[in-house]
This record gives C-alpha cells, sequence and structure tokens, in this order.
C-alpha cells in the first residue's frame, strides 16, 4: 500500500510536470523522472514509465487547449510524427539492455546540449511579413504577447525528420517526452516559432509515449496507482501552463526551457558520476 504522503507529492510533482508540458511542449518527464527517480528512490524503469503515461495526459490537455487557436501545425506534426513513433517503437524494444547509470548519462547529455541550444537562440525568432506565403508545412497564427498575425515556413524538413526519429528514441529510452529535442530542433534549424513548435510537439509527444507505454506496461514496469496520481497533477498544472503560455513572452519561455534543462542535466552528471 503506498502512503497517501507519497501520493500527494506525485501529485504536486505531476502539476509542476504538467505546467512546464503545456508552458514548453516536452511533456513535463524532464521533471517528473528525476522526482521519481531520486527524491521517491523509484526504480528509473518505473519511473520512466510512470512519466511516459503523463505525457499521453500533457499532451491531451495542451491539444485540446490549444486547437482553437490554430497554434498547433497539424500537417507538419503528423509527418514528422511518423519518424517519431519509429523511434519510441525501437526504443521500448531495446531500453531494457541499458542500465541505469548508461541511461543516466544520456538523460544528462541530451539536456545539456538542449540547454546551450536555447541559450543561443534567445533572440531569434522565425517570423516572416504577415502576407508571406508559408508554403505546404508552413502555418499562420495570432500570437497574444504581440497581438499580430505570425507567419512561418518550415526549412530545413529534413533536419526535422531526423529530429523526430532520435526524439522518438529519447522518449522511448527515458521517459521524458520528445519534446525536449523537437522544440529546439524545430525552433532553431527548421524556422517554427516556439509557440508553434512546442504546441505540435505536445500533440506528438502523446503519440510517441503510446507506442512505448504498452511495452513497459507487459514488463511490469508502470505502478497504476502513481500513474494515477501524476496524470491527476498533470491536468491540472496543464491548466495553469496554457494560461500563462498565452501571455509569456517568447524570450522567458526559451530561458525557462534552458534554466530547467540545465539544472536536471547537472543533477544526472553528478548521479552517474557518484
Amino acid at each position: 500500500m503506498i502512503h497517501p504522503t507519497i501520493i500527494a507529492a506525485v501529485v504536486a510533482a505531476g502539476a509542476v510536470a504538467g505546467g512546464l508540458g503545456s508552458l514548453l511542449g516536452i511533456g513535463g518527464g524532464v521533471f517528473l523522472v528525476p522526482f521519481l527517480n531520486a527524491a521517491l528512490g523509484l526504480d528509473f524503469g518505473v519511473s520512466r514509465a510512470v512519466s511516459l503515461m503523463t505525457v499521453i495526459a500533457t499532451s491531451s490537455a495542451v491539444s485540446s487547449g490549444t486547437a482553437g487557436r490554430n497554434v498547433i501545425n497539424l500537417r507538419l506534426g503528423m509527418l514528422l510524427e511518423v519518424a517519431s513513433t519509429v523511434g519510441g517503437l525501437a526504443a521500448g524494444i531495446t531500453v531494457a539492455r541499458l542500465s541505469d547509470r548508461t541511461l543516466s548519462v544520456m538523460f544528462a547529455c541530451v539536456t545539456a546540449v538542449i540547454a546551450v541550444l536555447m541559450v543561443t537562440r534567445l533572440e531569434k525568432r522565425n517570423v516572416l511579413d504577415a502576407g508571406a506565403d508559408p508554403g505546404p508545412f508552413g502555418g499562420r497564427y495570432h500570437e497574444e504577447e504581440s497581438g499580430r498575425e505570425i507567419v512561418y515556413r518550415v526549412k530545413r524538413l529534413p533536419v526535422g525528420m531526423l529530429a523526430s526519429l532520435l526524439a522518438g528514441a529519447v522518449s522511448g529510452t527515458l521517459g521524458i517526452g520528445g519534446g525536449i529535442l523537437k522544440v529546439p530542433v524545430l525552433n532553431a534549424w527548421c524556422g517554427v516559432p516556439l509557440r508553434a513548435a512546442a504546441a505540435t510537439s505536445a500533440l506528438m509527444i502523446g503519440v510517441t509515449a503510446a507506442a512505448s507505454v504498452p511495452l513497459f506496461y507487459a514488463r511490469g514496469e508502470v505502478n497504476p496507482p502513481l500513474a494515477a496520481a501524476a496524470v491527476i497533477g498533470v491536468l491540472l498544472g496543464s491548466r495553469a501552463g496554457l494560461w500563462f503560455g498565452g501571455k509569456a513572452r517568447a524570450r522567458s519561455l526559451k530561458l525557462l526551457m534552458a534554466m530547467v534543462l540545465a539544472a536536471v542535466a547537472i543533477w544526472y552528471f553528478k548521479r552517474a558520476l557518484a
């Protein structure tokens, strides 16, 4: 029997993860996996499986909350999701052969690289003139921050496909939602504004996680009470994140993502070397 205090802590952690996930399109697992693994002492495999359950919940909440604002690029998302699902399925099959130390090093390296990438992009925005043609995979949406219509065109699509394949593998391996790779790559190299990249990623990460979760469940790594508690917290946190995200500056969101990733990378490097 799991103590009620543990359940309450997981709900609170899920709320933080849901807020981060809805703000940045990263799924929230980048916070939840370290919390479950380090603070509660759960096995990395169980932490990863519970986190992936919350990734699905975050994806559903964010997708329903942003669909009416036309921020999600459905055509681009469905194209990239083909590569992500393949990566997630492959990782779900092979991850059982990796040690906790190896997973910790992978986690730290991925988050550190992405943190540096986000810092280099703080002042850059991927916006065209309002009358420009967005192309077959670009889009347009109204931005509350500036009060104007944002138009963008997708560049370097093969880079986005490769990033999505790797993101699917990262999601299935680490349980953190491949958005930590997809969002920065779409923003930095593919010309997609951060809000559109985050919303599109939030839609995609749920599908990617759904490809991996059944494999973890079959191995007995999904803890239903903890997963349910985390999902409840995620659904609460996602609402707050959606409200704040619409009003926050794009620069602030990038800086927040970089800070979160850097903190997690430092902790996992220390854990791997201990």
